[in-house]
């Protein structure tokens, strides 16, 4: 073995062709950093930010969700009539709330079957709770047309 070959670098690339030590060492910093303030925020138990902000209730209605791993989905009133029904193409969204409604039921050790309370508030946002679990989500983040869809359960 040759001095030169020691010498050599083992990269292929060109020194130009590098990403500089001070950019990836910089980069590193930042991610380190980042990670630190969201750990020191948790620890310290900070409220949640950039949450929807709290309206009055005009309309809330009882349903019961009932879907399929297919896509189609019923909905129920409070005293179990059926007010709409959808077709695997039309209720995907519906399909996957009754999912998700199954998993964190399932998680709380509570019926499958429970109702849930449909929310339109005044600052026109709806909102999905279920009393049994706890559990509520903000329809609004979903998009137009999935909020539209528990938009017209409320009429």
């Amino acid at each position: 073995m040759t001095t030169n070959a020691l010498d050599k670098p083992r990269i292929h690339a060109t020194e130009k062709e590098l990403v500089p030590r001070m950019l990836v060492r910089a980069m590193f910093a930042m991610v380190m950093i980042c990670l630190i303030m969201v750990s020191v925020y948790t620890w310290l138990d900070g409220p949640a930010q950039y949450t929807a902000p709290d309206s009055p209730v005009v309309i809330e209605k009882t349903l019961y969700l009932e879907g399929n791993m297919s896509g189609s989905a019923k909905v129920y009133t409070e005293d179990r009539a059926l007010i709409a029904e959808y077709s695997p193409e039309e209720g995907g969204f519906l399909s996957g709330m009754w999912r998700v409604l199954q998993r964190e039921r399932t998680k709380a050790r509570v019926a499958l079957d429970g109702p849930v309370i449909v929310r339109a508030r005044e600052n026109n946002r709806l909102e999905i709770f279920d009393p049994s679990t706890g559990w509520g989500a903000d329809l609004m983040g979903f998009g137009a047309d999935n909020s539209a869809a528990f938009a017209k359960l409320l009429k």
